[in-house]
C-alpha cells in the first residue's frame, strides 16, 4: 500500500526529473544520511544539497538521464529501481529509503556495473 514513504519518494523523482538535482535537498530531514557507492556518504542537509550540486555537473558532462523504472512504499520505507542512461551506457541501480515525516531520513543506492 502506497504510504508517506512512496508519495515522498514519489515527489523526490519528479523533482529530479525537472533537471536540477539541488532541488530535492528539501526533501531530506536536517538529520539525514545519503550514501552514494561512488561518492561517499553524505550526513545532513547542507552535505546532501552540496552533493546534489555536484550530481548536475556530472550528470550534464555524462548526457546522462536517470529513469524510475518501478517504485514501492509504504508509511516508512520504499525503494526504487532505476537506470542511468549516458553516452557510454546504462547502468541499474536501486535506492532504498527511509522516511519520517514526509522527509528523507536515510538514503542509499545500490548499482550494477555499466553495460555497454
Amino acid at each position: 500500500m502506497a504510504g508517506d514513504a512512496y508519495r515522498t519518494i514519489e515527489r523526490f523523482w519528479e523533482v529530479q526529473h525537472r533537471g536540477d538535482y539541488t532541488a530535492t535537498a528539501e526533501l531530506f530531514a536536517d538529520d539525514a544520511e545519503f550514501v552514494d557507492p561512488i561518492y561517499g556518504t553524505f550526513h545532513g542537509r547542507d552535505a546532501i544539497a552540496a552533493f546534489m550540486a555536484k550530481m548536475n555537473t556530472a550528470v550534464a558532462a555524462a548526457n546522462g538521464v536517470f529513469t524510475l523504472e518501478e517504485l514501492a512504499g509504504d508509511d516508512s520505507a520504499a525503494w526504487a529501481q532505476w537506470k542511468f542512461t549516458t553516452d557510454a551506457g546504462v547502468r541499474h541501480g536501486v535506492g532504498v529509503y527511509r522516511v519520517r515525516d514526509s522527509q528523507i531520513v536515510y538514503y542509499r543506492d545500490y548499482m550494477n556495473p555499466p553495460e555497454h
